[in-house]
């Protein structure tokens, strides 16, 4: 395990910063996604494959990739450390993937950018879910509402949702009240995808694939993406991504470890792709 997260060690400007967040007390249904970030480094370090990416970088001898461990959080959702974690990593001019945790990490982590950078930004969100309630089960700060705070504190510019399967009436009234454009797997299949003119984030929560290529997360929603077509939008959605955030994995349903290998997989392609400045191959 990685030493706790210390402000001393962050990197160089140009550099791409890796922060684990396990934080799971938010999840609605399974816990165990507080476990997530130690295992997906142990499955990039599992020796069943190696640290190269797709474009033929190898990660694992990489002077501007910059683990800086885990943020102290005990478990449990704490805003204002992860939100003042993340603006004093950008602060210092890196790049950042953080590794969750369940989804709630998200909100906290765009305030830290809108923070940093003082404005919104635009975010590519791929999750069998919009996670845009107004509450879930009474719970304003649950993992199924991070990008209703996001957008409600104006932290989020254009917001677009893929994956998407699982729409209430209360979510599909939510993503037009925040103008979120929505490609669910319908209109996936249909050919419809994602671009950005500029700058983007992204937030893979891996239940976006189908549980056939990712059984390890808490809620399984079969018809999703395959795991191909997600390292594809990594890779090449048109655009500049600036930052990243990979959410939850739950290892206690990974008892084989293969969705901590996906997890492993979208991370190098993540981090690839920041390290050629955010471009797309």
């Amino acid at each position: 395990m990685p030493p706790t997260f210390d402000p001393a060690s962050l990197p160089c400007p140009g550099a791409v910063a890796v922060l684990g967040l396990p934080a799971d007390d938010k999840s609605s249904y399974l816990r165990g996604a507080a476990a997530a970030p130690g295992a997906i480094r142990a499955a990039f370090a599992c020796p069943s494959s190696n640290r190269c990416a797709e474009d033929g970088r190898d990660l694992g001898d990489c002077p501007s990739l910059v683990d800086l461990g885990d943020l102290d959080l005990g478990g449990r959702l704490d805003p204002g450390a992860i939100s003042g974690a993340v603006a004093a990593v950008l602060g210092a001019g890196a790049r950042l993937i953080c590794l969750g945790g369940d989804h709630a990490v998200s909100y906290p982590i765009l305030a830290g950018y809108a923070r940093a950078r003082g404005r919104a930004i635009d975010v590519l969100h791929l999750d069998a879910h919009n996670d845009l309630y107004e509450d879930f089960e009474g719970d304003r700060l649950s993992h199924a509402c991070p990008f209703a705070r996001a957008c409600e504190e104006g932290a989020v510019g254009g917001l677009v949702q893929v994956g998407i399967r699982g729409m209430s009436p209360h979510l599909r009234s939510q993503a037009e009240r925040f103008g979120a454009e929505v490609i669910d797997m319908r209109a996936w299949a249909g050919g419809a995808r994602p671009s950005f003119a500029g700058e983007f984030y992204l937030s893979l929560d891996l239940d976006a694939l189908d549980p056939a290529f990712a059984p390890g997360v808490s809620h399984h929603e079969p018809g999703g993406l395959t795991s191909r077509e997600a390292l594809g939008l990594v890779q090449s959605c048109p655009g500049t991504l600036v930052g990243a955030d990979l959410v939850e994995l739950n290892p206690g349903r990974d008892p084989s470890g293969v969705t901590a290998m996906v997890a492993a997989k979208l991370f190098k392609e993540i981090a690839a792709r920041l390290l050629r400045g955010g471009q797309p191959l």
